[in-house]
């Protein structure tokens, strides 16, 4: 995977959005700032997981290099090296594409 200098804390994971291919219909092009930001995305980075009531820590279910939904608006994005990145919480990811 990746080698990204940003290590996720607590339930947090690191997913870098995968863009779909730009497609032109009828000749109108839509700018950048007129798209939805994607919800798929790929796993880069977890963190070391959520504290149960109990203080032990709980599994993720996502692993590195799983491609998953992400809610539209959830988490934080952060740029690094060039790339765009987004920060979310274990709550945040509503699936896993097979």
């Amino acid at each position: 995977m990746a080698n990204v200098k940003i290590k996720p804390i607590g339930d947090r994971v690191l997913v870098e959005h995968i863009e779909e291919k730009e497609q032109v219909r009828g000749g109108i092009i839509i700018p950048d700032s007129a798209k939805e930001k994607p919800q798929e995305a790929k796993v880069i980075a977890l963190g070391t997981g959520k504290k149960n009531d109990d203080g032990k820590i709980t599994p993720f279910e996502v692993k590195v290099g799983d491609r998953v939904l992400i809610s539209k608006y959830g988490g934080t994005e952060v740029k690094l090296e060039e790339k765009k990145y987004t920060l979310v919480r274990e709550d945040d990811i509503l699936g896993v594409i097979a």
